[in-house]
């Protein structure tokens, strides 16, 4: 059943196509994190502002380096003990389309826990957006059944995996890190 659901999006992801998909925290919509347009869709679907940013996510922080430039030590300390799912905001990004990096040139990457997401960025060999599968500025769905249907309608693929699930999760924490090593919380 896993094996079947990731082939299944890895060739959405390939078309540029958007998924449906649960995560460590909240269902999110997730496409290629290299792909403009399929970004572009999502922030269409989610009637969001571009300005607004968007995560991605990777299966292991030794990836990190290929999507930013700067990376503090104190970065791999953060994700390791981490006991919640954590999002740090890097700078200067790189090697993503150009509409998921924020106008300062810094992009949030959250090094992914979830056996499911970990799974589909290995096999994927690049990064997925992750955003929670929401219209903007309404709430966060908690589980499956809570997503809007217009949601659910308006993308590729959505992963059979999880559906029932009535566990409840709450979005990452994001911190902003400077390449000197100093962090602020931007969402505890």
């Amino acid at each position: 059943m896993l094996k079947e659901e990731i082939n299944k999006c890895i060739e959405v992801l390939r078309e540029g196509g958007i998924i449906l998909y649960p995560t460590d925290t909240v269902w999110g919509l997730g496409c290629d994190a290299t792909n403009k347009e399929a970004i572009a869709k999502i922030y269409a679907l989610k009637q969001r502002e571009e300005a607004k940013s968007m995560i991605i996510l990777l299966d292991s922080d030794q990836k990190l380096q290929s999507y930013t430039s700067d990376i503090p030590d104190v970065a791999y300390d953060l994700i390791e003990y981490a006991e919640n799912p954590l999002t740090i905001v890097f700078s200067n990004a790189k090697n993503l389309a150009s509409n998921i990096i924020n106008e300062d040139g810094s992009v949030g990457i959250c090094i992914t826990r979830h056996h499911f997401c970990k799974e589909l960025i290995q096999r994927f060999r690049k990064p997925i957006v992750s955003t929670s599968a929401n219209i903007s500025g309404l709430k966060a769905p908690q589980f499956f059944s809570e997503i809007n249907e217009n949601i659910k309608a308006g993308v590729n693929y959505i992963v059979n995996l999880e559906q029932q699930d009535l566990n409840p999760n709450k979005a990452s924490t994001i911190v902003k890190l400077e390449p000197n090593g100093t962090f602020a919380f931007i969402r505890k």
